[in-house]
């Protein structure tokens, strides 16, 4: 077993990286951040701040890249907004909007001036995190549950210490579509992590458990990003120095009581809209009608 260092520190801050092209989702990402595309009524970027602040993240670090200035200005006051608002008595809009800020302070912005990989992202935060562990949430994957992933995964590091990252299972048939860990003995919550491999064949997958998009990660991951060589696609892979990691720390897992909708895939985007759309009281009964319509028509046209 790896030793557990720097084990029971409170996980304070975390990492949001929205420095992506979102090439998946041209054109509309063209000039449009695909973090800001919206699930039903809020941008993706959200979903992961309301899921920081959940688990009781005080200070998130946004690591940016070019013509992401947007997000920025999202997590800002709008005063002209609040104003034409105040004019129209639409008092709750204004509190709405209010709820969602940040407390002052409590966001930092930092810039990836080169697409080098989502290991090389995490990295460019690290003057910010300093010496303590982080949470790191891809705001791409939108948790759908009870509670939140990473209030979930911080439940197994109060219990554990070290790394922690959250895992769900998928058909054993498709683990060469995720980064797979091999599954150890049973810690807590969780399990202690054995392997971690990235898309392996079926036939050599460790397990069908696959990393999901949460981390909780020591410090010490990044003298590792520092020095990382460059590898699938020419990238600083984040995956490369955590298994560099689990040599000297030990690491764990937790399967996630939810399901994590891929919003950088169309079908995961079109997927996680359904799920919150059904999710909401006001909304939830016109959807569901007009889904059973839609599919109703499908199943008619192609019968003839």
């Amino acid at each position: 077993m790896s030793e557990r260092i720097g084990t029971m520190k409170k996980v304070r801050k975390a990492v949001i990286p929205v420095a992506g092209l979102g090439t998946r989702f041209l054109p509309a990402t063209k000039s449009m951040p695909k973090e800001m595309l919206p699930v039903v009524d809020r941008p993706v970027v959200q979903y992961a701040v309301d899921e920081a602040l959940e688990a009781g993240i005080e200070h998130i670090v946004f690591v940016t890249g070019r013509n992401k200035a947007v997000i920025e200005d999202y997590f800002d006051l709008h005063p002209e907004l609040v104003g034409t608002l105040e004019q129209a008595g639409k008092v709750e809009q204004i509190k709405s909007l209010e709820s969602l800020l940040p407390v002052p302070g409590a966001t930092s912005f930092t810039r990836q001036q080169a697409p080098h990989g989502l290991g090389h992202a995490v990295w460019c935060a690290r003057d910010i995190i300093g010496d303590e562990p982080f949470a790191l949430l891809l705001p791409d994957m939108v948790s759908f549950g009870k509670r939140g992933c990473l209030a979930e995964i911080m439940d197994l590091h109060a219990e554990t210490g070290g790394n922690v990252i959250a895992v769900e299972q998928c058909d054993p048939s498709e683990t060469n579509k995720y980064g797979i860990v091999g599954k150890g003995p049973d810690v807590g919550s969780g399990f202690e992590v054995t392997a971690m491999v990235e898309k392996p064949a079926p036939a050599n997958a460790p397990s069908n458990f696959y990393i999901n998009g949460r981390y909780i990660l020591q410090p010490e991951i990044f003298n590792l990003l520092g020095t990382q060589k460059r590898g699938a696609g020419g990238e600083i892979q984040l995956t490369d120095a955590m298994v560099r990691l689990a040599a000297s720390q030990a690491f764990f897992a937790r399967p996630f009581n939810g399901r994590m909708f891929d919003c950088g895939s169309k079908e995961g985007f079109i997927q996680a809209n359904v799920a919150f759309a059904l999710k909401r009281a006001d909304i939830r009964d016109s959807v569901l009608d007009a889904i059973r319509d839609m599919v109703a028509e499908h199943d008619h046209v192609a019968a003839a």
